[in-house]
């Protein structure tokens, strides 16, 4: 059984985990619940169009990034994609803003927008800009967060250096502390326009978000943000063919119901609902980590609780979404593939009063056929909004129309050029990807659970593995292959090359 893995759950930082253990040769089964690949950045099919299920930024793809990183150690092509120079054009009341991928044209661009406050703007870029090319150098040797063990622990230190530790008295801070340096919070658009890059990225607002995770995530943008072809499903196709190239075994419709330890043979066992039961060395556990407890035996449940260190308690987000097929004349030619909506005064990022809205480029045939487009539209919502079926009904009507409404302020004939409307609220999350209630994006990046309070991907029990949004680094597809990276390193030794 040397050299057996076993990855339950076919999400990218499954997949990555994978194609890297069967590059290095262990034999490695994985077994995906649904019929499609990629989780939450998965796909589906009504009729001639595709919809992303989830995910649909592309981040990652540049040099250097950790998919161009993986899929140059795998000898793979990356998707078809394309770099954006106009990332995201951002709708408030009472102002339209382009998030621009150049550093300087995105500043200048916002200090014309304010230029009651553009000095300040100016200042809070350059701090912001600052500690994130300090906090890359540090993370470009993708470190284990908290470390574990001698070699995690050993591999933090080696990769700080002085200018690492100047970052230290911004460790529990808030980017509502950078805000504040600069007098930038009594801004309230500006505030919100901070805040809705950080809802979708971080799953919080600045008030409460990691300052030092925060800057990263705001200058990421300017690194590279791409669109893919078809959509992020093509990293998680990619990696199953790698993965098999590489003698790995990919099912899907295998659901795991039960993992069990043979201490005599000193294997783990794990059943799918077919009955089928592997043998296995190493478990690699591509789901909330939540949904652990319901995989093991009850005798586990100390260890899996003191993992958990209760984190099931935590906050997390649902997602509403609207998946739609609309003809190309029905779009204003000034719409980029991707925009945020804020339609709330007072900055409010959830129950529609904050969109994400993705459209397939013009020329992608894969996502739509010719003088068609898809676009997608999202937002995060609270859950017990929706924990009974009365609740559930009403709401997931009253959301559709709130969404509506305001996707009319960029595209005005929206409700009657509709081709295709597939609503998708959290039971239908839960029910195709497995996430229990439907929640999405892990946890939210506070200082409770970011860097050294995230949960690691090694878990109490011997040789089972977690990766994930659940875990460190966190949410988004650079963040799970990271996870996914974390689990090959820690069972090989082995590293990527820089």
């Amino acid at each position: 059984m040397e050299h057996s893995v076993i990855v339950i759950g076919g999400g990218i930082g499954g997949l990555t985990a994978a194609a890297l253990l069967g590059s290095a040769g262990y034999h490695v089964q994985v077994l995906e619940a649904s019929r499609e690949w990629g989780g939450c950045a998965g796909k589906f099919q009504r009729g001639e169009a595709l919809f992303p299920v989830g995910a649909t930024l592309g981040m990652g793809f540049e040099h250097g990034g950790i998919h161009q990183r993986i899929f140059q150690y795998l000898g793979i092509e990356s998707p078809s994609n394309q770099l954006l120079d106009r990332v995201m054009d951002v709708h408030l009341p009472g102002v339209n803003l382009t998030f621009h991928r150049n550093r300087e044209t995105h500043v200048n661009g916002l200090m014309r927008a304010f230029p009651d406050i553009a000095y300040k703007i100016d200042c809070y870029y350059r701090d912001l800009y600052r500690m994130a090319k300090k906090i890359r150098t540090l993370v470009d040797s993708l470190p284990i967060l908290p470390p574990k063990t001698v070699r995690e622990w050993k591999e933090l230190i080696m990769s700080l250096n002085f200018s690492s530790l100047t970052l230290l008295p911004a460790f529990q801070k808030t980017m509502l502390d950078l805000l504040k340096k600069y007098d930038l919070h009594v801004n309230p658009s500006f505030k919100h326009f901070i805040d809705g890059q950080l809802i979708d990225s971080m799953q919080v607002e600045s008030d409460q978000c990691s300052l030092l995770l925060g800057c990263l995530a705001l200058d990421m943008y300017h690194e590279g943000a791409f669109y893919l072809e078809g959509g992020l499903y093509r990293i998680a196709e990619c990696l199953v063919d790698a993965s098999i190239s590489a003698g790995v075994k990919a099912t899907l419709g295998r659901r795991v119901v039960g993992i069990t330890r043979d201490e005599r043979n000193q294997e783990w066992i794990v059943s799918d609902h077919r009955g089928n039961e592997y043998r296995t060395t190493h478990v690699i556990c591509n789901v909330p980590v939540l949904s652990l407890k319901d995989l093991f035996p009850a005798k586990y449940a100390p260890l899996i609780n003191n993992y958990l260190k209760e984190k099931e308690r935590a906050e997390l987000w649902g997602t509403m979404s609207l998946y739609m097929l609309l003809k190309e004349e029905s779009l204003p030619e000034s719409l980029p593939l991707f925009s945020q909506i804020c339609t709330s005064p007072d900055g409010n990022m959830t129950e529609g009063d904050h969109l994400f809205l993705s459209l397939s480029h013009q020329d992608d045939r894969q996502r739509a056929p010719e003088g068609f487009r898809t676009v997608t539209v999202s937002t995060h919502t609270r859950l017990e909004n929706w924990d009974t079926k009365e609740k559930y009904d009403t709401y997931k009507s009253t959301l559709e129309e709130k969404m509506l409404d305001s996707i009319e302020m960029v595209i005005p004939s929206i409700r009657s050029d509709l081709i295709q409307f597939y609503p998708g609220a959290p039971k239908a999350w839960e029910r195709y990807t497995g996430r229990p209630g439907g929640i999405v994006g892990g946890f939210p990046q506070t200082n409770d659970h970011a860097l050294f309070n995230s949960l690691s991907h090694r878990t109490p029990l011997k040789n089972i593995w977690a990766c994930g949004d659940s875990v460190f680094p966190g949410a988004g597809t650079i963040g799970v292959s990271v996870s996914g990276y974390h689990v090959f390193h820690s069972i090989t030794g082995k590293k990527l090359p820089k």
